[in-house]
């Protein structure tokens, strides 16, 4: 097979195919082994699937519903191309008695639209509006696999990891913002075996790109949207600005809205309780209040509700700094660091955002060896007393001051010796 994403190469016997990826699928479950022949993007999403904790004969959920999922969709950027991707896909869908289905970037699907009987037998299996289709909580399928790996991506009956699943044929394609690239979500084709060929590939490909053409012909309405950048990181009360005004948060504004601004699909109220109290017995009505005093603050148009999420953009020194080390640029993430986030912060899920950004640039300064970089962090308030860094920094410039620092370190933490570097 020429094209690796493509799922079935012209003159290819589907029946065939899907008997043996059936046979390979059954192996797969039983020994967590991948034989032929699995290409090789399946194969490595039903790893993903298994170690997401996936089982094949699972189901989907629903995670919105009525109101919830109108206020959502209404409210989401893709709304804004539903009418396109009806124009150019939806009589292709009903006449071949297809789908068409359009998911968020965490693969919660919003719209399913199509052949009225492919929606019933679809019902079936909970793929339908509201549901989380996310590769992470239903395995291998073309809309959630497309948003886990940001790019087009077509998927064959028995390829699919659930087996309910697998009597489907689907192709999908990531939707971006045109003007930051940040992912939206995707929009997907599904039917029978029959869009197992390039051209359906191809076609959601280009529906992808014309949904972005038309955005960014769209973003002059949304650029008027006021920015507003957090700093949160080194501070306990992060401080917010937006046209040139500086607000100081309270510990618990700070807290919403660094989880807010990294999660910008929304969260749920009882998401959000749980991010934010350790405390079983805080009520939703304790948060609700915290709620409405931040939109009082933030003033209107800002924090939108079911699910809670930020209308407008906010940009956090936390997620500049993540970018910058995800695309290998140690040095600017490392300046742009003002130590940890919301260090005095006992909130779950703050906890966890601030070890992983400081566990995540320790990790990139320890395996990059560079001396500077080292010394800045070692020497550095939340970097005194970190151990790894300092035996890096010992092993690539062993000076006497270093090494004493070393020594007493690892004297009060009680290393073993097969742990210190010569």
């Amino acid at each position: 097979m020429t094209d690796p994403w493509v799922a079935l190469e012209p003159g290819a016997d589907p029946l065939e195919r899907m008997r043996l990826l059936r046979r390979a699928h059954e192996t797969f479950t039983e020994a967590g082994t991948v034989s032929r022949p699995v290409r090789s993007v399946v194969a490595d999403s039903w790893r993903r699937s298994a170690r997401a904790g996936v089982g094949p004969d699972g189901t989907a959920r629903v995670e919105l519903s009525d109101g919830d999922l109108g206020s959502y969709r209404a409210e989401h950027p893709l709304a804004r191309v539903m009418p396109l991707f009806r124009e150019l896909m939806g009589t292709f869908a009903a006449d071949g008695e297809h789908l068409l289905a359009v998911c968020d970037a965490q693969g919660r699907l919003l719209w399913v639209e199509g052949h009225a009987a492919a929606r019933r037998r679809a019902d079936g299996m909970n793929f339908v509006p509201g549901a989380r289709w996310a590769e992470s909580a239903v395995g291998t399928n073309a809309p959630g696999t497309a948003v886990a790996l940001d790019r087009p991506v077509q998927v064959f009956a028995t390829e699919h990891f659930i087996r309910e699943v697998q009597p489907w044929t689907c192709a999908a394609a990531p939707v971006h913002d045109p003007r930051t690239g940040r992912l939206l979500g995707a929009i997907d084709i599904t039917g029978g075996d029959g869009l197992a060929h390039p051209h359906s590939l191809a076609f959601v490909q280009a529906v992808a790109r014309a949904a972005e053409s038309q955005l960014a012909l769209l973003a002059p309405a949304a650029e008027s949207a006021e920015a507003f950048a957090l700093t949160a990181l080194g501070r306990d009360e992060a401080l917010l600005v937006a046209g040139g005004r500086s607000t100081r948060l309270s510990r618990r504004h700070s807290e919403i809205l660094v989880l807010l601004a990294a999660h910008p699909e929304g969260l749920t109220g009882d998401e959000l309780l749980c991010a934010l109290y350790e405390d079983e017995s805080v009520t939703p009505v304790t948060l609700r209040a915290e709620l409405a005093r931040l939109r009082r603050l933030l003033g209107s148009g800002v924090l939108g509700s079911r699910p809670y999420r930020l209308l407008a953009p906010v940009e956090s020194d936390a997620a500049v700094v993540e970018r910058k080390l995800a695309v290998g640029a140690v040095t600017a993430a490392v300046s742009t660091y003002g130590g940890p986030l919301l260090p005095g912060s006992q909130a779950p899920a703050v906890v966890r955002m601030r070890r992983r950004l400081a566990d995540g640039l320790r990790a990139a300064l320890v395996s990059g060896r560079d001396p500077d970089l080292l010394a800045d962090w070692a020497r550095a308030p939340w970097g005194e007393d970190d151990l790894d860094v300092w035996q890096a920094l010992a092993a690539v410039r062993p000076t006497a001051p270093v090494r004493a620092r070393l020594a007493g370190l690892e004297a009060e933490q009680s290393v073993p010796p097969g742990r210190r570097p010569r």
